[in-house]
């Protein structure tokens, strides 16, 4: 079997320095489509160093998302990429990511789920710089025709819609070009921006990346519940339920309880076709 879950649970983790500035965190959020208006003042705090504060799903790209690759590469683990998704992902925030900083982040991977017709790997990146722990990053990869080998299934989270209304529904336009510039936060691959490359990989066009749609999630629930306060989330998780092409628009739709807001987000050209699914934002 290509994967050897005890192996690769038990290698040794990776560790590599990682290093940011204001720049690396305008790009991220400019991908992210924020700047529009652009002398909104509110906007300004996501593209303005003077004001510069930071979406915490920039861990996902501080560092290029070393803790994926260096996942996908470890002992145990020899896969077909062709066979590999992103099916969801966690954000756990130990304090305010600063607008600049060097760490030191460390990937492994964390588990090894069967089910069944496919196997879920758990790739865990933490990150932690002089003053200590910053966040912890948990990808989940799911590799089609991994499974069977009768191991553990691992949890199934899943958050039953609220039975009532939403709180709060925003719609966010993705551009035209929004993959082009996303991607250069460090996820090059061509499928978000080659039509032959998405075409072979069964899509009529490039689709916007599944990190992307991420960010601009958080963006809209921290601009629309938490007052604008990035420094209030305390986590963000959610499971990737279907694709987003560039110059769709996202409906995002908004449950706000004490300390915690669930989404859920549809592409509405598409008769509100599922995108991000299981959404929890935890904050203070």
């Amino acid at each position: 079997m290509p994967i050897d879950p005890a192996k690769a649970v038990a290698a040794e983790p990776r560790s590599a320095d990682i290093s940011w500035d204001h720049k690396d965190v305008q790009l991220y959020h400019l991908g992210l489509g924020a700047g529009i208006p652009a002398t909104d003042p509110d906007e300004l705090r996501y593209t303005l160093e003077s004001r510069l504060h930071v979406l915490p799903s920039f861990a996902t790209v501080a560092g290029a998302g070393m803790g994926v690759v260096g996942g996908l590469s470890a002992p145990g683990i020899d896969i077909d990429l062709a066979a590999v998704l992103h099916g969801g992902q966690t954000v756990t925030l130990h304090r305010p990511v600063p607008a600049a900083g060097r760490a030191v982040s460390t990937s492994r991977v964390a588990a090894v789920y069967d089910k069944g017709k496919a196997a879920v790997l758990v790739l865990r990146s933490e990150a932690s710089d002089a003053d200590g722990p910053l966040w912890t990053s948990d990808a989940q990869i799911f590799v089609r025709g991994e499974g069977g080998w009768g191991g553990d299934r691992g949890p199934s989270e899943r958050l039953a819609v609220p039975g009532r209304e939403p709180d709060r529904t925003v719609e966010r336009s993705v551009r035209e070009e929004q993959a082009l510039l996303y991607r250069l936060s460090g996820d090059w691959n061509p499928l978000h921006a080659d039509p032959e490359f998405a075409k072979l990989a069964g899509f009529e066009r490039p689709i916007l990346h599944g990190l992307c749609t991420y960010g601009m999630t958080l963006k809209a629930v921290v601009d629309a519940v938490l007052g604008g306060d990035v420094t209030r989330v305390r986590s963000y998780r959610t499971r990737f339920a279907g694709i987003v092409f560039p110059g769709e628009t996202l409906r995002i739709r908004m449950w706000a309880d004490e300390g915690r807001v669930q989404v859920t987000v549809t592409a509405v050209e598409r008769d509100d076709a599922p995108v991000l699914a299981d959404t929890l934002v935890e904050h203070a």
